[in-house]
């Protein structure tokens, strides 16, 4: 038995990057900002906060949910599965890129309340 299932919570970094293709499909692009809190270790070490970025990838309805509500700082959840892609860049080098494909995307709420149907998109597949 596997499992592939990533849960975030963070801010957008940026404007997200809607894409529409000749089936009428959609796909966007965005960058999800989450944060470690800083530390001290017993000996006095401060450990700094850390940022992580994340990729997000949204397809059909949640590209379509992204494109009208989803700005860059907005604060949301993404509940999706980790993908991993390669390419050969313009050197011939391969690179690798790894994305959260998004099965769920909601506003998150930090008053508790449960965000409401209209603020989100989900469970369909990517």
């Amino acid at each position: 038995m596997s499992l592939n299932k990533v849960i975030l919570i963070g801010n957008v970094g940026r404007e997200p990057d809607v894409r529409y293709f000749d089936s009428g499909n959609a796909v966007a692009n965005f960058t999800l900002a989450t944060n470690e809190r800083g530390y001290r270790l017993a000996n006095g070490t401060e450990i700094p906060e850390r940022t992580e970025w994340h990729n997000i990838v949204a397809g059909r309805d949640r590209a379509l949910f992204v494109e009208r509500h989803v700005h860059k700082g907005s604060l949301v959840y993404v509940e999706g599965k980790i993908r991993t892609r390669s390419y050969d860049d313009a050197s011939g080098n391969k690179r690798y890129i790894t994305e959260i494909y998004a099965d769920r995307i909601e506003f998150f709420s930090l008053g508790g309340r449960r965000p409401q149907d209209a603020e989100h998109a989900g469970d369909s597949s990517v």
